[in-house]
Order: structure tokens, then C-alpha cells, then sequence
């Protein structure tokens, strides 16, 4: 009896803003921390950004603009998961299973691996490609996450069906950004590892889909036809 009593109080612990805020926790300081590192040196650049346009606006690099560009986007994207992860919605229902968590968790933290790998000399071309990926990517990430709002998730969880903005469109934007930014990313570290570790957060975030779908799936009767009428990725192709 009372064992049966703490199990359901566990449960109903589980249902409540307090217990999602605390499990939320390690990753809100992650990005957190993340911004506070970025916020220095990125002030700096943009000190440096404002003064070459002021003194001589021919000698400023494109290089300089994108990648100052690219930091921006990137800081904004991880202060609003901030924001987002604080104030989201109580999960509906939770993907059952330890390998969905873990499929999760792989396809969001592999890609820390990339930047530890050391950086390539690249040509000019080369690195604007891969500053324009990051832009374009983090930047599509960013629309995502501000239409996701408040039921945005790490684990495959269903908290509230969204289908407006880019998610009228295909019904993973979110990861789609975040592939295609951090496909620039691999490409300024580019070497066989880089490759690899791209390729293995693909196949991670790829898995994820389809756990999120199924619970979904399970909590919204309307998700079947939002299916129907969405690509996974690519309109036309996936």
C-alpha cells in the first residue's frame, strides 16, 4: 500500500512544471554557460566590425561580416533555448525506452565532438560556403524554435502539436537547420572524423524523428493527417 501511495506521487510528481524545470535544468546551464562564452569575444568583434566600417568600409572582409554574422545567429539561437526550455509546456507523454533517450541525447551532443577536432586552412571560397551554411542553418533553427515556442523538447515527447510557420512545411525544420549549420561546421574542421561524427548525428537525429513522430502520433488524432500533407525534411523529396 504504501509503496503503491509513492508511486503515485511519484507519477503525479512527474506531471507537474517543477519536475519538467529540474530535469530541464543541465541543459539550461549548458546554453547558459555557452552565451556567457560567447559574449565577450563576440563584443569584441563586433567593437572591431563597427570601427573598420567607421574608419574604412573597403578594407572590411566579407570572411569578417559572415562569421560575426554567423556568431550572432548562434548566440541568439542558444538564448532563446534558454528562455524556451525554462518556460515550456508539461510533456502529454514521453517516448517509453532507454535507446530514444539515448538517440536523442547523441543526436544533440554529438556534434560538440566536431569542434574539438583541430581547424582546416581553407580557401576563401571554401570558408564563406561553410560561414553561409552556419548562417543559413542556425538562422532557419532559430525561426523553428520560435514558432515551437514552448513545446520544445530534447526527448521524444509530445507536449503540443505545431503545424504553422515552417512546420507547414516539413515537420522536423528544427533539425533540418541544425543539420545543414552544423554541415558547415564540419566543413570548416573538415577531415574523415568530421565527416563521421556529421554523419552519425544524421543517422541519431534521423532515428529521433521517428520516436517524436510516434508519440505524436499517439497523443494527436490529427497528426496522421498532418503527415499526410508534410515532408519529413525536403518538400518533394523526404
Amino acid at each position: 500500500m504504501i509503496i503503491a501511495t509513492v508511486t503515485e506521487r511519484l507519477k503525479a510528481l512527474r506531471r507537474t512544471k517543477l519536475y519538467d524545470l529540474l530535469a530541464a535544468a543541465p541543459l539550461i546551464a549548458w546554453y547558459a554557460f555557452n552565451v556567457a562564452q560567447m559574449l565577450p569575444p563576440l563584443s569584441l568583434q563586433i567593437a572591431l566590425v563597427k570601427l573598420m566600417i567607421q574608419t574604412d568600409v573597403s578594407v572590411l572582409p566579407a570572411t569578417l561580416v559572415l562569421k560575426t554574422v554567423s556568431q550572432v545567429a548562434t548566440l541568439a539561437f542558444l538564448a532563446v533555448l534558454v528562455v524556451m526550455f525554462t518556460v515550456r509546456r508539461v510533456p502529454q507523454r514521453t517516448m517509453p525506452g532507454l535507446y530514444p533517450r539515448f538517440a536523442a541525447v547523441a543526436g544533440t551532443f554529438l556534434s560538440v565532438g566536431i569542434v574539438q577536432l583541430p581547424p582546416q586552412e581553407l580557401s576563401t571560397w571554401l570558408y564563406l560556403i561553410a560561414l553561409l551554411l552556419i548562417i543559413s542553418g542556425t538562422g532557419f533553427a532559430l525561426y523553428a524554435v520560435l514558432v515551437l515556442g514552448r513545446s520544445i523538447s530534447i526527448l521524444p515527447e509530445a507536449r503540443r502539436l505545431v503545424t504553422r510557420g515552417p512546420y507547414a512545411l516539413v515537420r522536423h525544420p528544427l533539425y533540418l537547420g541544425e543539420i545543414v549549420a552544423l554541415a558547415g561546421v564540419a566543413l570548416q574542421y573538415w577531415s574523415v572524423w568530421a565527416l563521421l561524427l556529421w554523419g552519425l548525428v544524421c543517422a541519431f537525429q534521423l532515428q529521433r524523428m521517428t520516436y517524436e513522430e510516434r508519440v505524436l502520433s499517439e497523443v494527436f488524432p490529427e497528426y496522421g493527417d498532418y503527415v499526410t500533407r508534410t515532408a519529413r525534411l525536403l518538400p518533394g523529396v523526404y
